[in-house]
């Protein structure tokens, strides 16, 4: 491969994406393309259904996640269906924030990532395009610039509807560089990127005392007070907080509930109106998919406490899980190790893996009150095996018996930890499933939140996956002979 040839084509294909005109040719791109004037929670929603969908067993299966996401089928169709559809069609539901909640190293922050990086590759498509006013530091919707008395007219001669009000800085430039003309007012498409923060905005907490307000909404220029004489000029404004720059997109609130409270107030009016008070402005308008993550026992206090009320009430919760299927989990853990210099250097047994997904799955279920039903028979099921004596029916009465099953026991994270560890300590280029096992067994103690029951009910698992793999490994003797 020629890479400097390849690096060339690449830059071709970008700069073939530019497209720039006046609002008078950008019009007429609306009348023969409507859908670019979608709104940021229509455009996420639209990116995943282009992905293609599969419906197995009745359960939709997105392949938009599938290379990343494993064994979390139910959750991302509820996620999907519920929210993002919902939102698409400009439900209420677009007005909440989005909290993924769930244990550590179960996908949250997976399917965040996924989320913005699909983003960022769909706003290169047709279906994806995004356009903005030359120059706007909030690449706005340049039908913002249709006034509102005419915007009834325009949106049934155009077949879409218009949300939100110019930006400060977009309304002093109409004025001051276009005289008010708005046909002649400069469009452009831009491309969505978290790394030159264009329709991405990431913030994560830190130190109350040091964290300013103005990483959310942007900051007053003080060397240029004196130039413009107010702090009420936007010139003499930065349009450069998260919550600007994420207009269009996804803003991705890290670890949201860790944060000072009065970081959270900006949203309860940029949820439910879509805009946010930024200096000495009127409300701004903003049009972007607030998503969030955390885990269960932070959102258990933060519900806890009443001064929390109005936030909570535009919070939609969906629960992630860990999976529960031992093949999606063998998934998993192959995935985590191929990322690392290790797959190239160390030889996996086969069934190593499974022995560890069979000990991590077992550890996440529910002691189910069905007459007969053990661990290792319900993670049978669960993986789509028969069990002698029960039927499909069973393994739905068995998910529905407990609504909370996965979100706890075990985490991917914990066991690939266990696998290094042992990998880089014995210095061994081979690894079976004993030596698995074993590795998992000595990190227990090491292992802050297992209390001593736990610990118990967990080497019982380990001895049960021991069980597991010894018959695994008679049937594969059986079957050489």
């Amino acid at each position: 491969m020629d890479i400097l040839k390849r690096i060339s084509e690449y830059r071709s294909q970008e700069e073939q994406l530019a497209w720039s005109g006046t609002f008078a040719d950008y019009l007429e791109l609306v009348r023969e393309r409507p859908y670019v004037t979608m709104t940021a929670h229509a455009r996420v929603y639209a990116m995943i259904k282009a992905a293609g969908v599969d419906v197995v067993d009745g359960v939709k299966r997105y392949r938009f996640f599938e290379k990343e996401i494993f064994g979390l089928e139910r959750a991302l169709e509820k996620l999907v269906e519920e929210y993002f559809h919902s939102a698409a069609m400009r439900l209420d539901v677009r007005k909440r924030i989005l909290l993924l909640m769930g244990p550590v190293s179960g996908g949250k922050s997976t399917i965040v990532t996924m989320l913005k990086r699909g983003l960022e590759q769909f706003s290169r498509t047709d279906e994806g395009a995004v356009y903005a006013i030359e120059g706007c530091p909030m690449h706005e919707e340049p039908l913002h610039l249709i006034p509102h008395g005419l915007r009834p007219e325009v949106e049934k001669e155009l077949g879409v509807k218009i949300e939100g009000n110019l930006c400060p800085s977009c309304q002093m430039r109409l004025k001051t560089e276009y005289g008010g003309r708005i046909e002649d007012v400069r469009v452009h498409r831009v491309l969505i990127s978290e790394e030159n923060r264009v329709g991405i905005g990431t913030f994560s907490p830190s130190d109350p005392k040091s964290q300013d307000i103005a990483d959310l909404t942007g900051s007053i220029d003080f060397s240029t007070i004196t130039e413009y004489g107010s702090e009420s000029d936007p010139r003499a404004y930065r349009f450069d907080g998260e919550l600007n720059k994420a207009n269009r997109g996804i803003m991705e609130f890290q670890e949201m509930l860790k944060c000072d409270e009065k970081f959270l107030w900006n949203l309860l009016s940029l949820t439910q109106e879509g805009n946010f008070k930024a200096g000495r402005f009127a409300l701004i308008s903003a049009d972007e998919l607030i998503i969030a993550h955390t885990n269960e026992a932070e959102y258990r206090a933060f519900i806890a406490n009443k001064k929390n009320e109005a936030l909570q009430s535009r919070m939609i919760v969906m629960p992630i899980p860990y999976n529960l299927r031992v093949s999606d989990e063998e998934k998993i853990y192959a995935k985590l190790i191929a990322a690392s210099d290790l797959s190239n250097n160390v030889h996996i047994a086969p069934h190593a893996l499974r022995a560890a997904a069979m000990f991590s799955v077992m550890s996440r279920l529910k002691e189910s009150k069905k007459q007969g039903m053990d661990p290792v028979k319900k993670m049978r099921m669960y993986d789509g095996e028969s069990v002698e004596g029960y039927k499909a029916a069973d393994v739905k009465e068995m998910r529905d018996e407990f609504l909370d099953e996965g979100m706890s026991g075990v985490d991917p994270r914990y066991v690939i930890n266990r696998i290094s560890s042992a990998l880089i300590r014995r210095d061994m280029t081979c690894i079976n499933a004993l030596d698995v096992l074993r590795a998992i067994k000595e990190g227990l103690d090491q292992h802050p939140s297992f209390t001593k029951e736990e610990r118990e009910r967990i080497l019982n698992f380990i001895s049960l996956a021991r069980k597991e793999y010894d018959q695994i490994a008679k049937k594969e003797v059986q079957k050489a002979f």
